[in-house]
């Protein structure tokens, strides 16, 4: 049997998360009480109720999604009327004017992977729940790429930024961003808060406390 890794946590080491200075924690004291002495900081082993945290802001990233994608993001107005068009309509509207590069980043950006950041944050939190052991260097990845591509489900809310200032520059129509706009963008800030509120460490936590009770 191979010995365990040392980690910060066993050699009694705090680690800020603002300035990511490692503190030593005093014989006896407890971390909660102790500040990170370089930014002042309030210093915790781990980020305090990092998965009731993130499952909060999960189940509001879904309530956000479902009217980010049934109501128009962006409303045309011209001496016709007015239409609204959500995201998916703008997809197809793309597709149907030969455009179908810019429909596909814009399918990818705003569906897919809003969905995919919030399935793989559910499976982490289900995962670190039932302590599992199972592939956590995948896992970890997984987390990874979340925190990666968060920023980039914004880029629908950037054409719609830019289409309305091409169009009011040329004085023909009126576009202006639907409700849809809102939910969607405030839907993306939230998976990004729930990606930071969740701890990774917390997969590598679960494989510690199984090699302490001896289980494989």
């Amino acid at each position: 049997m191979t010995s365990q890794a040392l980690t910060a946590r066993n050699a009694s080491l705090v680690p800020c998360h603002r300035c990511h200075l490692l503190s030593q924690m005093p014989p006896g004291g407890s971390h909660t009480e102790m500040a990170c002495p370089r930014c002042g900081a309030a210093l915790h082993q781990r980020k305090p109720n990092s998965l009731n945290r993130t499952l909060a802001l999960v189940i509001a990233a879904i309530v956000f999604y479902i009217p980010a994608m049934v109501l128009p993001v962006s409303v045309t107005t011209t001496f016709a009327g007015a239409q609204g068009d959500t995201i998916m309509s703008g997809v197809i509207y793309f597709i149907h004017s030969g455009a179908w590069y810019i429909a596909l980043v814009i399918f990818v950006a705003s569906i897919m992977v809003p969905i995919l950041k919030i399935l793989i944050l559910i499976y982490l939190l289900i995962s670190v729940r039932r302590k599992s052991t199972w592939r956590p260097l995948d896992s970890t990845r997984l987390y990874r790429i979340v925190e990666f591509i968060g920023k980039w489900s914004m880029v629908d809310i950037y054409v719609i930024t830019i289409m309305m200032a091409l169009i009011k520059l040329g004085g023909l129509a009126s576009f202006d961003a639907g409700p849809g706009a809102v939910f969607f963008g405030t839907m993306v800030v939230v998976t990004m808060f729930a990606a930071m509120s969740f701890d990774p460490r917390l997969i590598w936590d679960c494989m510690e406390e199984n090699y302490d009770t001896g289980k494989s």
